[in-house]
């Protein structure tokens, strides 16, 4: 068996973003290099069938931290929030874990190969989300003279939570980390302190966000060691969309020198007036090429 492993969590809504994803990673020859895993938050029987001849591993999703049933709702993807602080307990033949969020899918293997770089020594490899283009990192609520109310994903989501003051403070104004991909030794000391800080979460606030909640935490107030990657490596198209270079016919950065996207990734959905990208294939975009020409795209794997 392979030393490395790509894991991902699909439930049966978000099966045919699965199956792009898989598919995403195995058109690179690299890949036979590397085992693909799959936890199960709900996939349907035949769908499960189905994957046995394309992955190595497939798990049914655990609840690793208890949490009241009225916070889950019947909602079993919300595993995905606890399980991948977890990966060593599902996979434990494995010495290098890189989780993608199947709603992501990979253009290059250049990007695989530094997330799994990147976790040597018991780092976590992840991306920050900022980089050129970005025009508002944090959200300020002014009121008279210069009393403002800080209105930043982290801290909120922080006080929320029940963690103190001092620390949503501390990362307040960060720079968010997207704990869609990453990567992680198996050794590594990071998923207990992860683990720790994700317990803290889940007791006082809601499961979705905790486990980003949680690596912020581990990353800006526990020091965990991190190697933070290029913005490639995890783009997060509602962020910011790429441009589109018909001579290459890849995704790339908007701004020069429109390097590759390594990683797409449409997370919080890409939305036509109601419909979102993710669940309706026929979501298209306007992005601009780089010859600033404009052109109508999905930026789902392997759809036009």
């Amino acid at each position: 068996m392979n030393s490395r492993a790509i894991v991902t969590l699909a439930d049966s809504n978000y099966f045919e973003l699965l199956l792009e994803l898989i598919d995403s990673i195995k058109r690179f020859e690299q890949s036979k290099n590397v085992s693909i895993c799959v936890l199960d938050a709900g996939l349907r029987e035949e769908q499960i069938q189905s994957l046995k001849d394309k992955v190595a591993i497939i798990k049914k999703a655990n609840w690793d931290i208890e949490v009241p049933k009225l916070k889950v709702l019947g909602r079993e993807w919300l595993k995905s929030q606890i399980s991948r602080a977890f990966l060593p307990n599902y996979f434990p033949n494995f010495e290098k874990y890189l989780w993608i969020d199947c709603d992501a899918w990979v253009n290059s293997w250049d990007c695989i190969d530094l997330y799994f770089k990147a976790c040597e020594n018991g780092k976590i490899g992840i991306t920050q989300t900022i980089g050129p283009g970005y025009k508002v990192l944090t959200r300020v609520k002014w009121f008279f003279g210069k009393l403002a109310a800080i209105k930043s994903q982290n801290y909120k989501h922080a006080k929320k939570s029940g963690f103190s003051e001092n620390i949503a403070r501390s990362i307040a104004f960060a720079p968010h980390l997207n704990i869609g991909v990453f990567s992680l030794e198996k050794k590594s000391v990071n998923w207990n302190i992860w683990q720790n800080n994700l317990k803290k979460a889940l007791k006082g606030g809601s499961i979705f966000g905790s486990e980003g909640l949680a690596i912020n935490i581990s990353v800006y107030v526990d020091n965990i060691e991190a190697e933070f990657l290029p913005l490639t490596c995890n783009w997060i198209a509602s962020n910011l969309l790429p441009k589109y270079d018909d001579n290459t016919k890849n995704f790339v950065e908007p701004y020069l020198p429109h390097l590759k996207i390594g990683i797409m990734h449409l997370a919080a959905g890409i939305w036509n007036k109601d419909s979102d990208m993710r669940v309706d294939k026929n979501v298209k975009v306007t992005i601009e090429t780089v010859k600033g020409e404009k052109t109508l795209k999905s930026l789902r794997f392997g759809i036009d």
